[in-house]
């Protein structure tokens, strides 16, 4: 009886996987703010974002893409200067952060973004240097 209890007791208070994020919840989130993401612990990448749903993505390599976002589908899709084609994630708070899933074709990525960075994108110009 005692362990049926526990058992009850552990299920309920067992985190609820979070709903994927939609557009307008998305835009709230993250309008203003540079957001860090890593994958497997590893810092990945960093982007921007604006109003008017536009973005700025680096690598962390000195070198920013500008974009936009949108929603598709339940997705959120990501177009860049450099690449027409679009690249969709889906979204899903997660403490003090966000999961990204990338949803395409037979690919799987997932990426963890940490608390909102006050800090900018550190961009240098197109062929500084050269």
């Amino acid at each position: 009886m005692r362990i049926a209890f526990l058992c009850t007791a552990l299920l309920c208070t067992a985190p609820a996987t979070a709903a994927p994020m939609d557009a307008a919840e998305f835009e709230r989130y993250t309008q203003g703010k540079t957001l860090h993401f890593s994958e497997s612990g590893v810092l990945y990448g960093a982007e921007r974002y604006f109003e008017g749903r536009k973005v700025e993505w680096s690598f962390l390599d000195g070198r920013c893409k500008s974009g936009e976002w949108y929603p598709q589908d339940g997705y959120i899709c990501f177009t860049y200067e450099d690449r027409g084609t679009p690249q969709c994630w889906e979204f899903e708070r997660e403490g003090r952060g966000l999961i990204a899933t990338f949803k395409g074709q037979g690919q799987a990525l997932e990426l963890y973004s940490a608390e909102p960075s006050p800090e900018h994108l550190y961009c240098m110009g197109p062929d500084t240097g050269v």
